[in-house]
């Protein structure tokens, strides 16, 4: 019974249903925000959230059972497990705050949709090099908040006073947030050649290292999309290797036969 319901449960349509209830009920998560909305139907999207919830709860204890000990082997079961965990934890009394956890259920699309599946272990094939050059912009940042604290501390300090400050004000002018009008005009206004170390700062970090960022991800997901196909290869030649050697088999005992008609 537990096999049969094991081979339901991992069975494509099933997953599809399960895709569908996790984008209604992190709408109806979202629904419950309005007031009006919770007044005219609150009860309803109350009693779907419970039967979701139920449903995802049960799903996870037929694989755990029919899976058992492999079921934890699997970091996107895991993933799951601890989603689903954090919406059966009691929600009532000083423990309320944690009702604004169910939405983490939407994230179970990363698991179930394939495609998203794939962006997220690219995302951790990736590490690597992200920490790669998230240590080069923290080295960056470092040397720039120190010679801007020394450059215009004493004049700016709200932006430049310490290395802390400066670290924000830099932050906010690689994001481009007002970077010209707001932080580098006004400076300039007491230091005109200001201009020489922050043109520099903005190409380097916000057009060539954070580029490095998106290459190092495309570059895991083809990576990954060849690893893919290596291993479909692979799977595919051996299967041509056995069906190459139950042909050679089959005509080994077509001879036999032959022989022993002739006899």
């Amino acid at each position: 019974m537990i096999a049969k319901l094991g081979i339901i449960v991992e069975d494509q349509k099933f997953q599809t249903f399960i895709t569908i209830l996790i984008v209604l009920n992190a709408i109806a998560l979202g629904l419950e925000t309005n007031i009006n909305i919770m007044n005219l139907i609150g009860k309803e999207l109350i009693i779907f959230d419970k039967l979701v919830l139920s449903i995802f709860t049960i799903e996870i204890f037929i694989k755990i059972i029919n899976q058992r000990s492999s079921f934890f082997k699997n970091g996107w079961n895991i993933f799951d497990f601890i989603i689903v965990g954090i919406a059966l934890v009691p929600s009532s009394g000083p423990l309320s705050v944690l009702r604004a956890l169910r939405i983490f259920r939407a994230m179970r699309l990363l698991s179930v949709v394939p495609s998203m599946r794939k962006v997220v272990q690219a995302l951790f094939f990736a590490l690597p090099g992200i920490f790669s050059v998230g240590s080069i912009i923290l080295l960056i940042f470092y040397v720039s908040s120190v010679l801007t604290t020394n450059f215009f501390g004493a004049e700016f300090d709200e932006w430049f006073g310490s290395v802390g400050k400066s670290m924000y004000s830099l932050f906010q002018i690689m994001t481009l947030e007002s970077w010209s009008m707001g932080i580098v005009r006004p400076v300039m206004i007491v230091y005109p050649l200001a201009w020489v170390f922050f043109v520099p700062f903005i190409l380097i970090t916000s057009f060539a290292v954070l580029n490095l960022f998106i290459g190092i991800i495309v570059d895991a997901m083809q990576q990954q999309n060849s690893d893919n196909g290596q291993e479909q290869s692979n799977t595919l030649l051996e299967e041509l290797v056995k069906t190459q050697q139950t042909v050679n088999a089959l005509r080994q005992d077509i001879n036999r036969i032959k022989k022993r008609l002739e006899n």
